[in-house]
């Protein structure tokens, strides 16, 4: 005679739940949030069982039993209990058949209908799918590190010439060198961040919850912020030389550089104290967490108000290119720094807000794609706006190759007499 079932462990019962030839292939590159979503169902189960087992025993029955998918509660012997199937949309379809389990002399029964045919899994792609899918995702990052690797090289260069050329030294440049910076670090913390968490592919990422790797993924949260911070500087310091027609506005850097890098490293340490707090699994990288919201409001409130920015700006620009009071190296000036921040704000916001409207499991390849690799290309286009297309550091930098060749020619030149007269 069959003995009662015994229910296996939560990762052999996932297993088992998922071990189908479609399946298989997603096992290459594994959902976190759904290994998650088990563990915190079990970990609820095991509290109640816990509590249970403290309590006075009462009637004779079943046990609550987590059965690696889903928590049964206790029974009197000659009932019997159902459950839905799992509620994660992107796994499961939705369904409203019912798994039921007697509870008899010997225990639990086994589930019936079993879990692999009562819940019904969403169709995944074939082998040869998945393998083409592993090309893609490896061809993307070595789009996003060609494209990490060249803004790095173009905005080191760009901090360079602001940097030396004396005439080049204003406000104005200087956040541009703190907004470059910030790029700077965005790409060197995307590369920390992939040598971290995926320097092994032995070791199982899902369950990964080492200090260097929540350490790798703060400091890839706080660049992200200040990458949009400084980008709203940008705006600030635009409506500012507007408003204040370059009065006095060396007064105001303190306070841009307090926005750009005080307040993303007080929301960064606000977000890993509370996840230290709260919910310290992992390697804090599951943005389908609650907290995850720590970090996403300020970004949204950044990009929010520099939408508002943007249509102040440009309404004040009409008026100031109108106005006759206004002198023609003004408007030159407020049309080269316009043209650059009025292009990077929707073109730096658009797609985040768009993004952060849908759950992350929505548009996962369009978002990877414009996160990872034309993100990748950001800080390019802002040395290239910013800097190499700047007519005042093309003026200087010409000046000063007009000034080295006609020193070189000069000091050939009296080379050449020193030699003759000898």
């Amino acid at each position: 005679m069959r003995g009662p079932w015994q229910p296996p462990g939560s990762c052999a019962l996932l297993v088992l739940l998922l071990a189908r030839p479609a399946l298989r292939a997603r096992a290459t590159h594994p959902d976190c949030s759904v290994v998650r979503y088990f563990h915190q169902r079990e970990a609820g189960c095991l509290e109640i069982i816990r509590s249970e087992r403290q309590s006075p025993p009462g009637q004779q029955g079943c046990q609550t039993e987590w059965d690696g998918v889903s928590c049964w509660p206790a029974v009197p012997v000659g009932q019997s209990r159902a459950v839905t199937c799992p509620d994660i949309l992107h796994i499961f379809k939705k369904s409203e058949a019912l798994i039921h389990r007697n509870c008899t002399q010997g225990g639990w029964s086994m589930p019936s209908p079993p879990y692999h045919s009562a819940c019904e899994l969403e169709t995944f792609s074939s082998t040869n799918d998945t393998e083409a899918k592993k090309g893609y995702f490896v061809t993307m990052k070595v789009l996003y590190t060609c494209g990490y690797s060249t803004s790095l090289a173009a905005l080191v260069l760009a901090i360079s010439i602001f940097s030396c050329f004396r005439k080049l030294h204003c406000t104005r440049n200087s956040i541009h060198i703190h907004f470059f910076t910030s790029f700077i670090l965005r790409g060197a913390a995307v590369f920390i961040k992939d040598a971290v968490l995926f320097w092994d592919e032995t070791i199982d990422h899902c369950t990964m919850s080492t200090v260097n790797c929540k350490a790798a993924i703060a400091f890839f949260q706080y660049s992200v912020l200040a990458n949009f911070y400084w980008l709203l500087v940008e705006g600030m310091y635009l409506q500012t030389l507007l408003l204040l027609t370059f009065t006095s506005d060396k007064r105001y850097i303190w306070w841009y550089i307090l926005i750009g890098w005080g307040v993303p490293m007080l929301t960064v340490c606000v977000w890993v104290v509370t996840r230290l707090q709260y919910d310290n699994h992992g390697c804090w990288d599951d943005y389908t967490s609650l907290y995850w919201w720590v970090i996403k409001a300020p970004i949204l409130l950044a990009i929010f108000v520099n939408f508002l920015i943007f249509l102040n700006v440009t309404r004040m620009l009409a008026q100031k290119i109108r106005s006759p009071d206004i002198s023609k190296n003004y408007k030159q000036q407020y049309m080269r720094l316009t043209k650059s921040t009025l292009l990077l704000i929707p073109l730096f916001g658009v797609h985040y807000v768009v993004f952060a409207l849908f759950p992350e499991h929505i548009g996962v390849d369009a978002r990877l794609y414009f996160e990872l690799v034309l993100g990748s290309y950001q800080g390019f286009l802002v040395a290239l706006l910013y800097c190499f297309l700047n007519g005042e550091v093309q003026a200087e930098i010409k000046r000063n190759w007009g000034k080295w060749q006609s020193s070189m020619e000069s000091n050939v030149f009296n080379l050449a007499t020193q030699d003759f007269t000898a």
